[in-house]
């Protein structure tokens, strides 16, 4: 983000705020945090990458943010709503029509076309709050047009990634979550997905938040915060990664090839 967005940002409110956001999990003792009293600001339009080693709490932390996990402490405010004591199904409502999650091992359907995959809210008894948008153009802007009858078991893995982000854009959403969605697909995937997921951004004005290792994907983000044991260790900025990634990446465990 430049300083022109910046400044302006500082007079609007943040489309995702964390405070003092706290999870602590049955199975850890309360001095071991999952997340440990966090404080974030997303703004509109922004493309935030959230890096750490594994068990730093990023998963959980976007958990959180998506309401699919209940905090211990703090709140989650999501365009001014606190969302985290709403009733489940009020969070659920709120979830169903403001975001999109994409998982890092797609959560497809197999034995369903991508077509059908990409309509499974609905089909699930998603109930519809704002203009849906239409499979086949989501379809077309995903480049599976062509294989929208294919049974998602018989696509690639990069494939079947394109067709999970469809999916998470079928509510047509402001807001686009995702957990590592190029973990699991080899660098060339990688890197086309990575491409889709920053089109749709532009195209669609997506405020967009994601947890990955990798540098080279963080380096494309607006912002990068990496965590630490549950907390905000730093945030940087894209043009400060490469002076910073050796650090990064001892700290994620991932040291250059």
């Amino acid at each position: 983000m430049n300083e022109a967005n910046e400044s302006a940002n500082r007079n609007t409110r943040p489309v995702i705020e964390a405070r003092r956001l706290t999870k602590v999990y049955d199975h850890h003792s309360p001095s071991s945090p999952a997340v440990n009293g966090l404080d974030l600001k997303v703004w509109a339009g922004e493309f935030v990458a959230i890096m750490g080693a594994s068990g730093s709490g990023k998963s959980t932390l976007l958990y959180l943010i998506a309401g699919l996990a209940t905090p211990t402490g703090g709140e989650v405010i999501i365009d001014g709503t606190p969302i985290s004591s709403l009733p489940d199904a009020a969070r659920a409502c709120l979830r169903n029509t403001r975001m999109g999650f994409v998982f890092q091992r797609f959560n497809l359907l197999g034995f369903l076309s991508a077509k059908n995959n990409i309509e499974a809210p609905r089909l699930l008894g998603w109930k519809q709050q704002r203009q849906p948008r239409d499979v086949d153009d989501l379809l077309a802007a995903v480049g599976l047009e062509k294989k929208n009858l294919r049974r998602v078991n018989e696509l690639s893995a990069g494939e079947q990634q394109r067709v999970a982000i469809a999916r998470a854009l079928i509510n047509n959403p402001d807001i686009l979550l995702a957990d590592e969605p190029t973990g699991n697909l080899d660098s060339k995937n990688a890197d086309a997905v990575l491409d889709l997921i920053l089109r749709l951004k532009h195209d669609l004005g997506l405020t967009t938040l994601m947890v990955t290792h990798n540098p080279e994907v963080a380096m494309r983000a607006d912002r990068v915060v990496e965590m630490k044991d549950g907390m905000i260790l730093r945030e940087l900025m894209p043009d400060r990664i490469a002076s910073a990634e050796e650090s990064i990446l001892k700290r994620t465990g991932h040291l250059p090839q």
